[in-house]
């Protein structure tokens, strides 16, 4: 499974919100987010013996460039000041500091920054990527999140994630939930004589997530992070819909062939064994896809 499509995961996203915490569809302009919550900085220290090993480019500047798109809550996106924000920031921030470098993030269309790898611009990417194997042919992947989807609906009007047939279903268009999922069990629904999952795609997820407030889809499907977010951010008018299921990971793109993907993962399992991972993790409350083993290309489609 894939939960950003091979083709890429999104649009660039916009996202309103009232004072009391409910999104709402109409004038959203913003790429910021008022109400965002926050979580603490982990103080992490410098391993001489990885950073090291980083590529002497990095080792000159002090820093890695980082390509990134927002807003995709809670994993990147930008607080009231613009500055960009979310879980994956603070692990790429704890990882850049045992490395004793800074991590510098440049805003880019989502589509472009595998390219701008590819073409040397960048040295990584960080935007909720996921590891696959067609990927795989273009870039090196340091893994370091497990991620699953979670469907949510509209409280208390329960909708079941595997017989959802005839009912209205809100996607981010090019997700593997608008290409994969929801066009399988479309079809399974067909084959048993039932009526097709009536797909809603939209081109940002916080529309997605605003029809389903509105009541204009019976249920949505994403990301379990942004899943969880958008519920928490909701004031109770939506809720989990069934359990998480699938399972794919995320993972940080390199330049094919770099040193850098090992000294990624090398920081990452450093994290891990010394509990700072998990923290980070807690911070956001994401640790349901918590690894305890950071990969290299570990892709399983």
């Amino acid at each position: 499974m894939s939960v950003r499509s091979v083709v890429g995961r999104r649009a660039l996203q916009a996202v309103c919100v009232l004072a009391g915490g409910a999104l709402v569809l109409t004038g959203c302009t913003k790429n910021t987010e008022d109400n965002a919550p926050t979580a603490a900085k982990v103080t992490v220290d410098k391993v001489d013996a990885l950073a090291a090993q980083l590529p002497d480019k990095l080792k000159s500047s002090g820093k890695i460039v980082i390509g990134v798109n927002t807003p995709y809550q809670p994993n990147e996106y930008k607080d009231p000041s613009g500055k960009i924000v979310g879980f994956d920031v603070d692990m790429m921030d704890a990882v850049a500091a045992t490395l004793g470098i800074k991590a510098d993030y440049v805003e880019s269309a989502f589509e472009k920054i595998i390219p701008a790898i590819q073409a040397g611009t960048y040295d990584a990417g960080m935007s909720s990527f996921t590891d696959t194997k067609e990927r795989e042919q273009q870039v090196d992947f340091t893994t370091y999140f497990n991620v699953r989807i979670q469907w949510a609906q509209q409280t208390g009007k329960p909708v079941d994630p595997d017989n959802a047939c005839g009912k209205k279903v809100a996607v981010q268009a090019t997700t593997v939930e608008d290409t994969d999922e929801i066009p399988a069990k479309s079809k399974k629904c067909q084959a048993e004589g039932k009526p097709p999952i009536d797909k809603k795609a939209f081109e940002e997820q916080s529309a997605a997530t605003n029809a389903l407030v509105l009541g204009q889809v019976d249920a949505m499907s994403a990301d379990l992070p942004v899943t969880a977010y958008a519920v928490q951010q909701a004031g109770g008018k939506i809720e989990n819909s069934g359990t998480a299921f699938g399972s794919a990971l995320y993972g940080w793109p390199v330049p094919k062939g770099s040193p850098l993907a090992k000294v990624l993962q090398g920081a990452v399992q450093h994290l891990i064994d010394t509990g700072k991972y998990q923290e980070i993790c807690k911070n956001w409350g994401v640790q349901s896809g918590a690894i305890a083993k950071a990969a290299i290309n570990g892709a399983e489609s």
